[in-house]
């Protein structure tokens, strides 16, 4: 239960987004973060009922075409070494068990930081024939990674807790290729439904997954300008199968290795709707993921209390009966703690009934993204909920994408090293993404994010594919996306 002090007043978002950010986590009850190990949180039963439901979502759309497994935790070092150029990208982040008990391990286990190397040894003995491809597994499993650099709830971790990770193997690179877009499809549907607006980015060479050919990124802006990395989707071609030997019998008999990918999502997609949704009266939660939708609350006078709460107790039970999530509040808080409570936590849509309502045989409409009241008729309360979500649901992607999109800024350079230019980009790029144009080279790429203090998102994969001069060598170059990132 909230405070007095904390019931009057928020946090402004705008400006002071971090402060913001720790405060809704606490007062929502989505995470407690005084577990006393850095960069370890945990979930509050009304946060963790939201992860189920954003989770959910995402099991049903891997679903389709996907198995859910579950490998081990731990990964003996001898495996996780194996493939160099990946274990170059996580050495530094790595936690070992080296003692089982007072006994010293003959081999150390690294609690995994990602599965490839768990799980790519097991698809050496899974895969023999090309009757056994297409393989495409997934899981949602706890993850660990020795994070330095200030950690953040949600966002940075140590301990990350909601990481779905797919891998799939298939015969060739083609068979591989289509899979990526298959993930790209998925990925999309999922955001969408969380109204979480997003680019998809190809990631400069320089900055792709240890071991992939490629990488992928879908990023979201969040509300302080920085982008943060949501999903990532890499095509990993022969390069596993070479270090693990992940060979298939083909149709005439001879051994080939087989082509895969791999692609991922952490609780950072729920750190997404908290924060761009978000205002200064708490969650805005889109109607797809709220643990509650509908709150109804009885506007109570000693006369004629018992008729009001019969009324709403024959509304909550129509509701559930139409399949929406929904909860009374017939609890002693008076009206104006209770709408603070349901607002804080974000629910969707406030059903008020009160003795005038029931004399009018209605009820009160309240929205959370917009507080807009209606009366509704009793008789359609259902119905009408349905739709008043369905709203909701779109209006709320709907002013997402357009701060998103208004919020990618579009270099107007012309030649190489106009410093008025840079100057520009330098105060664009502290308030969203800006694209402009950028050449192949690494060495550009770095002397691009150290003059601009910001990071390279990639070129952007669909949407206008046009070609320019490279903003620091002036050779030719592709439009990309910059920005500052977490």
């Amino acid at each position: 239960m909230q405070t007095k002090t904390e019931s009057k007043t928020l946090l402004q978002k705008e400006g002071n987004f971090s402060e913001w950010y720790s405060e809704i986590l606490k007062r929502a009850e989505i995470l407690d973060i005084r577990y006393p190990v850095k960069g370890v949180y945990v979930w509050h039963p009304y946060g963790f009922r939201l992860r189920r439901h954003v989770y959910a979502i995402l099991r049903a759309l891997m679903d389709n075409e996907h198995e859910e497994v579950l490998f081990p935790l731990l990964i003996p070092k001898d495996e996780l070494m194996k493939e160099e150029q990946h274990i170059k990208g996580f050495e530094e982040e790595v936690f070992w068990v080296t003692k089982g008990g007072s006994t010293d391990l003959d081999i150390p286990l690294a609690l995994r930081p990602t599965s490839e190397t768990a799980i790519y040894p097991v698809f050496k003995v899974w895969i023999r024939s090309h009757r056994d491809l297409p393989l495409r597994i997934y899981q949602i499993v706890n993850t660990f990674r020795y994070e330095t650099k200030h950690t953040r709830p949600l966002i940075r971790l140590r301990e990350i807790t909601s990481f779905k990770e797919a891998h799939t193997a298939h015969a060739t690179r083609a068979d591989a290729e289509q899979q990526v877009k298959t993930a790209i499809a998925i990925y999309r549907k999922f955001f969408d439904l969380l109204d979480v607006p997003y680019i998809i980015t190809r990631r400069p060479a320089w900055d792709k997954f240890p071991g992939a050919d490629y990488t992928l990124a879908f990023d979201t802006l969040m509300p302080d300008g920085r982008t943060m990395q949501i999903g990532t989707i890499h095509l990993l071609g022969e390069s596993f199968a070479r270090t693990f030997d992940i060979k298939y019998e083909d149709t005439d008999g001879s051994l080939q290795y087989v082509n895969q990918t791999c692609y991922g999502i952490s609780e950072r997609c729920v750190a997404s709707v908290i924060s761009i949704h978000g205002d200064e009266h708490g969650l805005v939660l889109p109607p797809e993921v709220a643990p509650i939708q509908i709150v109804i609350v009885p506007i109570v006078f000693s006369r004629k209390g018992g008729e009001v709460n019969n009324a709403c107790a024959a509304v909550y039970e129509e509701l559930r009966n139409a399949g929406l999530r929904a909860f009374l509040d017939n609890s002693e808080e008076r009206p104006g703690a209770k709408y603070y409570r349901w607002e804080m936590k974000g629910i969707p849509l406030r059903i008020e009934i009160g003795p005038r309502d029931l004399r009018n045989d209605s009820c009160v409409f309240v929205r959370r993204d917009n507080f807009n009241k209606v009366q509704v008729p009793l008789r359609a309360v259902a119905q009408e909920a349905k739709s008043a979500l369905e709203e909701i649901q779109s209006c709320i992607q709907e002013r997402a994408n357009e701060t998103l999109f208004a919020r990618i800024y579009e270099s107007e350079a012309k030649d190489a090293g106009i410093e008025e230019e840079m100057v520009t980009l330098r105060d664009k790029v502290k308030q969203g993404i800006v694209s402009l144009f950028l050449c192949d080279s690494e060495r550009c790429g770095k002397d691009l994010e150290e003059s601009l203090d910001a990071s390279i998102l990639g070129e952007p994969i669909s949407g206008v594919q046009s070609e320019g001069k490279c903003i620091i060598c002036s050779r030719k170059a592709r439009r990309v996306y910059v920005a500052r990132a977490y």
